[in-house]
């Protein structure tokens, strides 16, 4: 049994610390120009990692433009991921396939479609559960608000998780809410538990829980994961001009890598061998995704016009011959800087 609870710690290590070198790995190809955007996941693995490993085959996630974790252990492929940064795909899988929904940037609208969903197995009557992802900030969203309430009346087979990273870009978490975001689970009628989101043993318990509470008949239930956001929230953010760094390096002290890292050597289930193949793992993983995207064709800006609508709109139409227009009035230089 012991070996059997060792084997699972490594390998939720092993994801960790995966998730966040394919994280490294994104935010330094946005600095290079090789992406348009990224939304860091560093310091949550942990949240993301227990809660996805928590998930059965047949399950399905609804997450956030951050859950990258989430995404990757569903079985999505990492450069299909990237191509989405790259403006190269409007969806990037096969939701169907994977169990996990496409990356939602409107903030909260995954929820109202994760309890649709989950409306939908009830019906189907299946004992297959849904997760929705969302951080603190959209907790001030009505999309959550809305999805709550229709979960609790229909005692739909979903759980909310909450990353509450204390940060809603600049917007700290004490401006969204005077009392912990787990008591509002008391208003809707739903349980709620409150877990460091850093410790990935106690998260991979909590959701494993709240998903079989789902599958039993027993409703909702709502997560709030608390963990920090130790990057900016996305690469067009500079956190430095609102946050304390006095704040982040207590944060850093609570690393969950490090922490179950500890843990394994302490009870000698993580040795230098095991180790190092998790290193060299990351490193392929890297070179993997760099190769990958600087092979990839560039993006073109007027092709996010394409599929805006089914039909001819002449509002859209115009924006995109005048968005042409603009494009074509810059001066193409060539690798010697010469135009």
């Amino acid at each position: 049994m012991t070996e059997m609870i060792h084997d699972e710690m490594r390998l939720l290590y092993r994801d960790m610390v995966l998730l966040r070198r394919l994280d490294s790995e994104a935010v330094a190809l946005c600095r290079q120009g090789e992406l348009g955007l990224w939304a860091p996941s560093l310091g949550q693995e942990a949240a993301q990692i227990g809660a996805a490993h928590a998930m059965r085959r047949g399950d399905f996630a609804f997450p956030t433009y951050r859950e990258h974790g989430v995404v990757w252990h569903r079985g999505v492929d990492v450069i299909d991921m990237m191509r989405i940064f790259r403006g190269l795909s409007n969806g990037g899988w096969d939701p169907a396939k994977h169990g996990v929904a496409p990356y939602t940037i409107v903030i909260g609208d995954q929820c109202p479609h994760a309890v649709g969903y989950a409306m939908g197995i009830q019906r189907d009557g299946t004992d297959d559960a849904v997760i929705a992802f969302f951080g603190d900030g959209a907790t001030s969203e009505g999309d959550v608000h809305e999805a709550m309430v229709f979960a609790s009346v229909f005692e739909a087979p979903v759980v909310f998780f909450c990353q509450n990273n204390q940060w809603a870009i600049s917007e700290p978490v004490n401006r969204q809410a005077v009392v912990p975001i787990v008591d509002r689970a008391a208003g809707y009628g739903m349980p709620g538990v409150l877990v460091d989101g850093n410790d990935v043993l106690a998260v991979l318990a909590v959701t494993r829980e709240a998903l079989q509470r789902a599958r039993d008949g027993g409703g909702p239930t709502l997560i709030e994961a608390t963990t920090y956001r130790m990057g900016a929230h996305t690469t067009s953010d500079d956190p430095t001009r609102y946050r304390d760094s006095a704040v982040t390096e207590e944060w850093a002290g609570r690393d969950p890598i490090k922490r179950l890292l500890e843990q394994l050597q302490a009870e000698g289930a993580a040795d230098a061998e095991f180790l190092a193949e998790v290193e060299d793992e990351s490193e392929k993983l890297a070179t993997h995704i760099r190769t990958e995207v600087r092979a990839m064709e560039k993006g073109h800006p007027l092709t996010m016009f394409e599929h805006a609508h089914g039909h001819h709109h002449e509002g859209s139409h115009s924006e995109r011959l005048a968005f042409g227009e603009y494009l074509e009035s810059f001066e193409t230089v060539d690798e010697d800087g010469l135009a």
